[in-house]
């Protein structure tokens, strides 16, 4: 699952470049890290980012979010370096955050092989609005549920939605299938998306600009049609163990790094 990657990030020549880096190495422990994917730049290496499941989660506070994001950089002139993690409810919005510190959205998109897949195009398309979103969404609230069946919610604030601004991103497992599917709902105010959630009364309502005039979407839910009632998967696109939740949370994991 690894494919050969082990956590080291090099930094035994340097030195951490502030407090915040240096209390993150100390607390870092990589043993409950399985890593999903990974980008490293030129030149020598200089940055690395990372998307990772935290399999220690799962033993805490049901609900907490288990996708880490680790972002290193390499100051190679100076002999130093910082250490960033954070933590994330799903895989687009740990990538999200990497992307917003200088990773190519299409490096830190290819998952490794073993984990699930996504469903259809409509889950591809809404991974990459994530993905590609930038500080779009503000991350009110996420929960997981480790019961059959399996699912995660991400509570967000839309800056670009003219309508409808409360968004909430549903994530559904298949673990039988070995797929999963996203979809993204649109709400007045937070009340109404956490009626939603508590209540599920109806289908997740769809966004006002899932139109005509969105070709994306509109490809995207043509092909979720052709497709119904087959068993085709996408080889490509992000994909993960169970993913959690809770606000993104600037916090290091237990242990060391070097």
């Amino acid at each position: 699952m690894n494919d050969g990657f082990d956590f080291d990030f090099d930094l035994d020549e340097l030195a951490p470049a502030d407090d915040a880096s240096a209390e993150a190495v100390e607390m870092f422990w990589s043993g409950d890290l399985t890593e999903l994917s990974h980008h490293h730049t030129a030149p020598n290496g200089s940055h690395s980012f990372v998307v990772a499941h935290d399999r220690s989660v799962t033993w805490g506070v049901p609900g907490e979010p288990q996708v880490m994001a680790i972002a290193v950089a390499r100051d190679l002139s100076r002999f130093t370096f910082t250490l960033e993690t954070s933590y994330h409810a799903t895989v687009p919005f740990a990538q999200s955050w990497l992307v917003e510190r200088g990773c190519p959205p299409e490096r830190i998109a290819q998952i490794a092989t073993g984990y699930a897949e996504p469903a259809d195009d409509l889950t591809l398309q809404v991974e990459r609005q994530i993905r590609e979103s930038g500080a779009r969404y503000e991350v009110l609230d996420t929960y997981t549920s480790d019961s059959d069946p399996c699912e995660t919610w991400t509570l967000t604030r839309d800056s670009r939605a003219g309508q409808e601004p409360v968004r909430v991103f549903l994530e559904e497992w298949d673990h039988d299938a070995g797929e999963y599917t996203v979809r993204e709902g649109a709400f007045a105010n937070v009340d109404a998306a956490r009626c939603w959630l508590d209540d599920r009364e109806g289908p997740l309502p769809e966004p006002p600009e899932y139109s005509d005039d969105n070709d994306a979407v509109v490809r995207a839910r043509v092909a979720l049609a052709r497709s119904a009632g087959t068993s085709a998967v996408p080889k490509a696109g992000p994909a993960v163990l169970r993913t959690p939740v809770a606000v993104p949370v600037q916090r290091p994991v237990q242990g060391r790094l070097l």
